[in-house]
């Protein structure tokens, strides 16, 4: 088949210039590029070396036909006026694989259909036989590509995806696709390194793909090689009528015969993983793919002690956790960040190449990238950043070697400058943390308290909150303001995740980031995250579940430990109301105290769900204990209609809140007057009116004065961990002055 074919090699979006860039090596130079693949005119030996040479191409596909339909009828009688008995028999398997775009024929599925239909009932015109689908393993796969008009019919060539070499034996969590793996060397030029004899290295190597593919393109070996002696699926074109064996085998000779030479010299190929699982992964794939004795790994942390595997300056070259399948952003800004570290202090003059969808992460290396390329991991968006590292990238200000310009210098010394306040700053707040957690933790051993804040925003530059919940971390970043420059406040934030696992004693899985704004409306309780991740935690022998991930809050504030005690010693045999109720944490204390009835009042379905989990892991169920999903204020009104009347009430009010639930907007500072009012038609003569707000500089309105005795007690209810910076004001309200007392 010596004649000119159209051929069409695809590929991800991005890196159709690779594969145009592969074939034009092959001596294929009538090209044409389109979005995902190139289009080529050759012959079948040009095919037959695309599939064995290609690093980054998916499929190899030869067109059999190009036609143009305006039905399913066009699609069944153009396919079926195709001598299919010229490309395969009637006993081979068959797969049909159809892409539909703005086509007539608009659903994928049914054409796949029409097309299978069209080649089958050929054959058994022809044969009374017909081939059998094998949609996992066929024989041959004919591709179909709709698109307005346009019909494009192929036979693939390739059978597997190019991708599949034929080493991966196993894999991790996250496992690079091999042709994604061959584009990031592409495009960090690594062919100019190993050229020169310049080692490369794989920091976080995970299965080995990265270390694999660059001991290859070293070697000049043919990645079709590996399949070809695998065992991987056959080839597309093995059982294609047309298939010319004699030519295919002068191809694969010509390949071993490159990979004889490209195997004499072969720089130094290295690579690490923090995990024993791993690195036993990438030994398996590398002995499979027959590079064992190239490439080395070893059990490294990329974030302690990172050292290159060869004197010099070379190529690191690395595919970090994203936080998309595995881990999370906030937290893994810890490892990129000592990540970067690491580079800084052991691989001056060496170029750093990573990927990661998230341009958070990649500003935690704390490197400028000189390039940034767009690659697509399947369907998920990257950022291939390429840096490097040299000594006007490092830390602290070191003396710079002969051929720096002035300006340089100059730069290197104002770097060093911020560098060294940016350290003197850090340290401040490593101190107070460490301080603050030294005496918090001796007060909450001795009391009992596994849950507390140690940290809050007690040095500005370090403007975050700090809660320890048991072996959980959570961090909230307070948002900078608009004068803060973004990258100092950025690198401020990395320099607390970077050190408060160590500090506080737990480890870094457990730290969990969260930004916290100005709420409005219901924003306070707006989901974060979809992880629907709880955790019980433990508060004076009672358990709550908390989130860390899903919301700003985690479920128990922890300012109020004092007034939840309150509660619980005031609850005994009486009634219970708890408006605004939130999680329901006030609830549970009052039914450990012992309260006769409790009402719980939210109008969050999610929230008083989660308020009758956190009765019920504490042993409270039962009629006693109502829960009504309703608008507060409106429910409230309800309430004094219907002469309801309860012997203890909590409020802690949003400051603000304009939900779509609520009949009308709530101002706390504004409304808090007809608010208490209401409540206290709800009250008992005896009973006790406990009121909470956070509004910043509020003031209680002098008018409750003559409704009621009122008592404020925000130092009882105000606790050892928030002294310095209290979160909320607090009052005992009652109709009787004796009633005010119990409220100490």
């Amino acid at each position: 088949m010596k004649q000119t074919n159209h051929f069409f090699a695809t590929c991800s979006k991005g890196v159709e210039d690779l594969v145009l860039k592969e074939l034009e090596q092959l001596e294929i130079t009538s090209t044409r590029i389109h979005t995902g693949g190139v289009a080529f005119d050759s012959d079948i030996l040009s095919a037959y070396k695309a599939c064995m040479w290609s690093r980054v191409a998916s499929r190899i596909l030869l067109q059999l036909k190009e036609f143009t339909i305006s039905s399913d009828d066009d699609l069944y009688s153009e396919v079926i006026s195709i001598d299919w008995s010229q490309h395969f028999a009637e006993y081979n398997t068959l797969a049909i694989d159809c892409f539909s775009s703005h086509s007539k024929v608009s659903n994928s599925h049914f054409a796949t259909l029409r097309v299978k239909d069209a080649i089958v009932d050929q054959f058994v015109q022809n044969t009374d036989d017909r081939p059998s689908i094998d949609r996992e393993h066929p024989d041959i796969r004919i591709n179909v590509y709709l698109s307005d008009k346009q019909c494009l019919l192929y036979l693939d060539l390739s059978g597997d995806a190019l991708h599949k070499r034929g080493y991966r034996q196993s894999a991790g969590s996250a496992p690079l696709r091999e042709t994604l793996a061959a584009s990031m060397l592409y495009r960090a030029k690594w062919k100019s390194f190993y050229e020169q004899g310049l080692p490369f290295n794989d920091p976080m190597c995970g299965s080995g793909t990265l270390l694999i593919e660059a001991a290859l393109m070293a070697t000049n070996t043919a990645p079709g090689l590996l399949r070809e002696q695998g065992d991987a699926e056959p080839w597309g074109f093995l059982h294609w009528k047309l298939y010319d064996r004699d030519l295919w085998q002068s191809v694969v000779q010509d390949a071993k015969d490159k990979q004889n030479v490209g195997m004499l010299k072969v720089p130094v190929i290295c690579g690490s993983d923090n995990s024993e699982r791993l690195v036993a992964i990438a030994r398996e794939n590398i002995r499979a793919a027959g590079v064992s004795d190239l490439v080395k790994v070893s059990l490294q942390d990329a974030t302690q002690d990172l050292k290159p595997c060869s004197e010099g300056h070379g190529l690191l070259v690395t595919n970090p956790p994203y936080g998309k399948r595995i881990g999370q952003v906030q937290v893994l800004r810890t490892l990129y960040h000592r990540f970067g570290e690491q580079l800084k202090a052991g691989f001056d003059g060496w170029t750093a190449v990573i990927i990661t969808s998230e341009p958070e992460l990649a500003r935690s290396i704390g490197l400028r990238a000189f390039r940034k390329n767009t690659l697509y991991n399947g369907a998920l968006k990257s950022v291939l950043y390429q840096y490097r590292v040299n000594a006007l990238s490092r830390p602290a200000f070191e003396k710079q070697g002969d051929g720096l310009s002035s300006t340089e210098k100059q730069d290197a010394g104002s770097d060093a400058i911020e560098a060294s306040r940016k350290s003197e700053h850090s340290q401040m707040f490593v101190n107070r943390l460490k301080k603050n957690y030294r005496h918090l933790k001796k007060w909450a051993r001795k009391n009992g308290v596994t849950c507390y804040r140690v940290y809050d925003a007690d040095i500005p530059q370090y403007a975050v909150a700090i809660d320890i919940y048991e072996q959980w971390v959570y961090v909230q970043e307070y948002k900078a303001p608009k004068t803060v420059d973004r990258n100092k406040a950025f690198l401020r934030i990395n320099d607390v995740i970077d050190v408060v696992a160590d500090v506080l004693e737990t480890r870094q899985e457990y730290v969990v980031l969260k930004v916290r704004k100005k709420q409005e409306g219901s924003s306070q309780y707006e989901k974060q995250d979809q992880k629907h991740r709880k955790t019980a935690v433990r508060e004076n022998g009672l358990k709550f579940l908390i989130n860390v991930y899903d919301y700003i809050d985690t479920g128990l504030f922890l300012d109020h430990r004092n007034t939840r005690q309150l509660i619980r010693k005031l609850a005994k045999k009486r009634s219970f109301l708890n408006l605004f109720a939130y999680t329901g944490s006030f609830t549970v204390y009052a039914a450990a105290g012992g309260a006769s009835t409790t009402t719980t009042v939210d109008m969050s379905n999610t929230y008083l769900n989660w308020a009758q989990e956190n009765l019920s892991i504490n042993g409270y169920t039962g009629d006693r204990h109502k829960f009504v999903r309703e608008d507060c204020l409106k429910w409230l009104q309800q309430a004094i209609d219907e002469n309801k009347k309860y012997q203890l009430i909590f409020v802690d009010p949003p400051t603000f809140s304009n939900s779509k639930k609520m009949d009308t907007s709530l101002d706390i500072v504004r409304d808090h007057v007809a608010l208490l009012s209401g409540c206290l038609a709800l009250l008992t003569d005896d009973g006790q009116l406990i009121f909470s707000t956070n509004a910043r500089g509020f003031k209680l309105d002098d008018s409750l004065q003559e409704a009621c005795f009122v008592k404020e007690i925000t130092k009882l209810t105000t606790t050892e961990d928030f002294k310095r910076k209290p979160l909320h004001r607090s009052w005992c309200l009652a109709k009787q002055q004796a009633s005010l007392e119990n409220c100490r």
